[in-house]
């Protein structure tokens, strides 16, 4: 397993909502992975990807952090080294937030950015 520094980085309080959402679709906790990654498009030219997933490849750079397994493809990598997925709830909007150190513009909405 890789570190997490050079990795994907998730808080305390989004594997808290990971696990719940884990537990409320009945999903196998020890089977289950959170893919991280990045597609291109979205308002800035690319869009973080969040998936609950089973299928893990072998090129995939695994992070285990506070229970969680998170994995990320390579090539989305180069794009999420060092980033932080972390979770909001607030009177505004709830959901999973990014702090990444790559992007050099992001979005008003938070779900794209540019490198």
């Amino acid at each position: 397993m890789s570190t997490a520094t050079t990795g994907v980085i998730l808080s305390e309080q989004a594997a808290k909502e990971i696990h719940k959402i884990i537990q409320e679709q009945e999903l196998d906790a020890d089977k289950v992975r959170l893919r991280v990654g990045v597609k291109g498009g979205g308002c800035s030219g690319f869009s973080y990807v969040l998936d609950l997933t089973e299928s893990q490849r072998e090129t995939d750079e695994v992070f285990e952090q506070h229970g969680i397994k998170v994995i990320c493809d390579p090539k989305s990598l180069l794009y999420l080294g060092g980033t932080t997925v972390g979770f909001r709830d607030e009177i505004m909007g709830r959901g999973f937030v990014f702090e990444n150190p790559n992007a050099t513009s992001s979005c008003g909405c938070g779900a794209s950015f540019s490198a």
